[in-house]
């Protein structure tokens, strides 16, 4: 996501060995991953909208970069391209259920917090109340895990003072902000066996200071944090996933059908569901990049359209020794962005091998865009991505193509321009596939088989 916080490479390394982000789980030792609902809100009005937010993101993401130098339901609005997956987690003692968004693209856990009192003017599921959860711990100054956090300037924690907390504070690239205390808390969530159990000592930031844009804007509407799933040791799917496997898989199904289909987000591994069997997964290498540790890069050696390989030269899709470049699979983005060259000769391609006639008004912000009108199936060129391992990941021109007026299609893939900037893998590119993130063996499977399983 866009959270910019700077952790040297050595500090990350022995987080991994601390044993402060060890959950307590009381589950039987037979339930193999866990689930978690996940929802889809869309706040954009068209595809512009939201290719606005996505190209401020992208940014974000790519400062973000520098500055480095369960099984869910999933209900999919992407034709509006609001590009935010939700998922509910129930936190505290009693429970109260918060919508956070499922992010790849980031490492903390965080949630708007509210430190109201008698709580008269609090308006019912804005925010999690701390003071109504009998399981709220702040972590202290003392403890390691502070340091793995972003303080506030001038006041960062008081390591002098046994008592006092530990504040963490996140800017973003746009101004916007988030702070509050770095917190451990119970979680609720639901097995595999769809009985609910609680977790403990989930680490979190609590955020009472929440302001700017990216966080308060239509993007942000109806969340109340973020999940990070990156592979930093303080993400959601870290702190899960030693129990279980240390993956986690999701599976964002077609947004044209009617009515919303469901899909699934799973901490643990899918090879040990009772259907794994009809889910035949093919691998792509993870890549590392030491200057941005959170991301899940892939490698990309070539692409073709029908067929045909594309004159792209391969080191477009490399990562430097100075961390630039390279490709990563992000869930907070729709669009897919593709670094300049390669786009370039992309949209050359498109441009050629389709027979429909071009739109009489481009969609702004879109290059390619086409007039369907009385075709009731068009056919679109198809694209694949050939991955390292020799796995090819070839999605249906639905992922790739969007309806942003009546009747026009238009090119769902967007150039970036900067010199050593990575390209994105948006979340309407993953539609239809089963993704599991395998961390132990650095790996990313796909399928488009078994999807819809429960």
């Amino acid at each position: 996501m866009w959270l910019l916080y700077s952790l040297s490479l050595l500090l990350l390394l022995l987080l991994f060995t601390l044993t402060d982000l060890s959950y307590s789980i009381a589950i039987n030792t037979s339930i193999d991953y866990l689930k978690l609902p996940l929802l889809h809100r869309t706040p954009f009005t068209s595809p512009s909208q939201a290719l606005s937010f996505d190209i401020r993101r992208l940014s974000l993401l790519h400062h973000h970069h520098q500055r480095l130098s369960f099984k869910s339901p999933v209900i999919s609005g992407a034709s509006s391209g609001s590009g935010q997956y939700f998922v509910s987690l129930r936190l505290g003692s009693p429970p109260q259920t918060l919508l956070l968004v499922a992010d790849t693209g980031s490492d903390l856990v965080w949630v708007k917090c509210s430190a109201c009192k008698n709580c008269s003017n609090y308006v019912p599921g804005s925010a999690f109340l701390a003071r109504h959860s009998s399981t709220f711990s702040p972590i202290h100054c003392f403890n390691s895990l502070c340091q793995f956090v972003p303080q506030p300037r001038p006041n960062p924690c008081n390591h002098s003072r046994l008592h006092s907390p530990c504040r963490y504070e996140y800017l973003y690239g746009d101004g916007s902000k988030t702070s509050g205390f770095f917190s451990r808390e119970t979680t609720t969530l639901n097995t595999s066996t769809g009985r609910e159990k609680r977790l403990k000592s989930l680490a979190f930031g609590c955020g009472f200071r929440i302001s700017g844009p990216s966080l308060t804007g239509a993007s942000f509407k109806g969340a109340h944090g973020v999940m990070g799933l990156g592979r930093a040791p303080i993400s959601f799917s870290s702190q899960l996933g030693r129990r279980f496997g240390n993956k986690f898989s999701y599976c964002l199904m077609d947004y044209t059908l009617s009515p919303a289909p469901t899909s699934y987000l799973m901490i643990g591994g899918i090879q040990n569901n009772a259907v794994s069997k009809k889910r035949i997964l093919k691998f792509t290498p993870l890549q590392v990049n030491p200057q941005a540790p959170t991301f899940y890069y892939i490698g990309i050696k070539s692409v073709s359209v029908d067929g045909v390989k594309l004159p792209i030269n391969s080191s477009v899709w490399s990562i430097d020794e100075l961390g630039n470049g390279g490709t990563i699979i992000d869930s907070g983005t729709t669009l897919t962005f593709i670094t300049e060259p390669a786009y370039r000769e992309i949209l050359r391609a498109f441009k050629r091998q389709i027979k429909l006639p071009s739109a009489a008004e481009l969609t702004p912000g879109f290059d390619l865009c086409v007039n369907v009108s009385g075709v009731s199936r068009p056919t679109m060129p198809r694209m694949s991505f050939e991955l390292d391992g020799d796995s090819v990941f070839s999605p249906p021109s639905m992922n790739y193509f969007v309806e942003t007026a009546d009747r026009v299609k238009c090119l769902a893939i967007q150039p970036v321009n900067a010199d050593g900037d990575f390209s994105v893998i948006g979340n309407l590119m993953q539609q239809g596939y089963l993704l599991e993130f395998d961390r132990d063996k650095s790996r990313l499977g796909f399928s488009r088989r078994g999807c819809a399983i429960p």
